[in-house]
């Protein structure tokens, strides 16, 4: 009897994409985690793994169709190794009798080793390595879409938790209540999949309530015209931006730094890094400069809880990195800026940049940002107002550098001049605090013992 295998979740918020390349055929002997997909989704091109060996029985999809995650993708008839460990539409191996949960199991302590897995991380790869979004469920219903609907409501007041330490930071990461969270497993035990569900309706429920605009006019009647459909970075992008549009109250605050010594130095060392395979970009410094000035302000650092009217500050700083690419603007993060030294985030923003523009880049790596920077240095302009990427609340942005005559010691003398745009959160932050955010990015690029003061 064949088996089917469906589109498996791919990434938080991830519920479709586009067909690149069919990797199997009919009649094909596939294995367990072989490559069977290539799509398309709206934040990068993946692999998608077969989670049961055997023969190809049928193929459900071709290169060009758009699918859903949950849509059937192939028939296959397992082997009979791979029945024996082939999950049962519990979630549970076949092999395996089922059993009651103890009641540690059922309501686990703060700190108990125990978990449904760890939140995802990023897996680091060698330039150009392919990366894999393999489906990582826990408990019921791996693999498959869950309906909301029929879930049971949050966790009433004062009640015990069922959710492991694993899942609990998880969703304080991503800004979800646990206690509010259904969960689908015995005894009604949360999983790390119940909470990306969980945020999965939250944003579809806000994202209906977008409007799409007026109706345009006939434009056909006043001349030719051409369509072109978006593509999944411009429709993710378009939802996104239009959504921290309506969230966010929007300020920018504009100021300039005096960076003629820092560019001195930044190409008096440049050779080094290239030696590292790395390239010493001001985005490479300022994401080191942003991390310490995150320190030193953390309501930077920081998202809005509008429901529980709290402020969620976060002791991690992974800063996003605007990247152009042929497809549409990509915000890849890197994690822990605070633990890592110039010269390592010199080699790691290149090595990712390029993974983005060749589409290979992993969902994982384009979530989980506390700040982000985004520099059009390199293509002109002398400021603008950057969108701040929610649920994060400031943005910065980057011109291009300008020599300009400055007056110092009774003279005018031409500094390079580097224009910053800080937009951030009013909601959260006032005006004062985002110049002295900002005031401090600049005095570090001016004087870079500055950091090591201050930072």
């Amino acid at each position: 009897m064949a088996v089917e295998f469906k589109l498996p979740e791919l990434g938080e918020n991830i519920e479709s994409g586009d067909v690149v390349t069919v990797l199997v055929k009919q009649g094909d002997v596939i294995s367990v985690d072989q490559s069977v997909l290539e799509l398309e989704t709206d934040k990068a091109t993946v692999e998608v793994p077969s989670t049961v060996a055997g023969k190809v029985a049928q193929v459900h999809v071709a290169e060009g169709d758009q699918v859903q995650v949950g849509q059937l993708v192939l028939s296959i008839e397992p082997s009979a190794e791979a029945a024996e460990a082939a999950p049962d539409e519990t979630g549970e191996k076949q092999s395996r009798p089922e059993r009651e949960p103890d009641a540690r199991e059922e309501q686990p302590a703060e700190g108990e080793p125990k978990s449904d897995g760890p939140p995802a991380e990023v897996v680091e790869a060698p330039s150009g390595a392919r990366r894999t979004a393999t489906p990582k469920a826990a408990g019921k219903g791996r693999g498959e879409i869950v309906d909301i609907r029929k879930r049971r409501g949050g966790i009433s007041a004062g009640a015990v938790i069922p959710a492991s330490p694993a899942v609990r930071r998880f969703a304080r990461e991503i800004g979800i209540d646990v206690a509010e969270v259904p969960g689908s497993g015995a005894g009604g035990r949360i999983s790390i999949e119940d909470v990306k569900a969980y945020s999965k309706s939250l944003r579809s429920q806000s994202g209906a309530s977008l409007s799409a605009g007026p109706e345009l006019p006939d434009f056909e009647a006043l001349g030719p015209v051409r369509r072109e459909r978006f593509n999944n970075v411009r429709r993710a992008t378009a939802r996104h931006l239009a959504a921290a549009w309506n969230t966010v109250a929007h300020v920018t605050n504009h100021d300039r730094a005096d960076i003629t010594g820092l560019e001195e130095r930044r190409r008096h060392y440049a050779a080094r890094v290239e030696r590292e395979g790395g390239k010493l970009t001001v985005t490479a410094i300022l994401l080191k400069t942003a991390a310490a000035a995150l320190k030193a302000f953390p309501k930077f650092n920081a998202s809005l809880d509008m429901r529980r009217e709290e402020i969620v500050y976060k002791d991690y700083f992974n800063i996003g990195v605007a990247v152009d690419t042929p497809k549409g603007l990509l915000v890849p993060v890197v994690r822990d800026v605070d633990q890592k030294n110039v010269l390592q985030l010199a080699v790691e923003l290149k090595e990712t940049a390029e993974r983005v523009r060749q589409g290979k880049v992993s969902p994982d790596e384009l979530q989980g940002g506390c700040f982000t920077i985004t520099n059009l240095g390199g293509i002109g302009g002398t400021s603008f107002t950057p969108i701040v990427n929610f649920p994060e609340v400031a943005i910065l942005g980057v011109s291009r550098t300008q020599v300009e005559p400055i007056y110092i010691d009774g003279e005018f003398q031409p500094r390079k001049m580097l224009p910053l745009s800080l937009s951030y959160d009013h909601r959260l932050i006032d005006g004062a605090d985002a110049a002295r955010f900002l005031r401090w990015i600049v005095e570090a690029l001016e004087d870079p013992f500055f950091t090591l003061l201050e930072g």
